[in-house]
């Protein structure tokens, strides 16, 4: 009867840890259909800005770290679509000339007028890199995509120091009529 409890207890376990995993992987095939279609969202997991000064502050509040304080909320994409390229995410980090308005401390912009340039990078990812010429702060977008959907960000701008995204690749939601 003891052993019966045992081995339930641990099924219980292993199933609570399977369904509260991580975002599960994504088949390679979808990826590789997503990236020739060349409309695709990508939805950041987790932010890391390269400034230690941002991390050592994070780091001394207390009962914290800077790690769990990073975990970003469902909603912060990059979607590209053919004629655009809607950037909505956060920012940690030194700026150099910041806004009084708070929303554009942030990357929230929509860019109609870039270049996208496509290469094989290492283990069999794919890597693009955006140059926006409509936007003045932002230099380059480098996005490495994953054969399992994981995708890497960074993002390099004339006013600020440099930060990365963690995440994964998703299909675009259709417009609404």
């Amino acid at each position: 009867m003891k052993k019966l409890i045992n081995i339930l207890c641990a099924a219980v376990l292993f199933i609570l840890m399977y369904a509260c995993a991580a975002t599960p992987n994504m088949p390679s095939e979808k990826v590789a259909a997503l990236l020739r279609n060349g409309e695709f969202t990508f939805m950041a997991e987790q932010a890391q800005p390269s400034n230690y000064d941002v991390v050592n502050v994070m780091n001394s509040l207390p009962r914290s770290s800077s790690s769990r304080m990073l975990d970003l909320d469902y909603g912060y994409t990059i979607v590209l679509k053919k004629s655009e390229l809607r950037v909505e995410l956060p920012y940690f980090g030194r700026m150099y000339s910041p806004s009084y308005d708070t929303a554009n401390n942030s990357y929230r912009f929509t860019s109609k007028d870039f270049t996208v340039s496509q290469q094989t990078g290492k283990k069999g990812s794919t890597v693009y890199t955006f140059l926006t010429k409509d936007q003045p702060t932002v230099r380059r977008i480098i996005m490495e995509v994953f054969s399992n959907g994981k995708t890497y960000v960074s993002i390099d701008s004339n006013d600020r120091t440099p930060i990365s995204y963690n995440g994964y690749l998703m299909e675009s939601e259709l417009p609404k009529k």
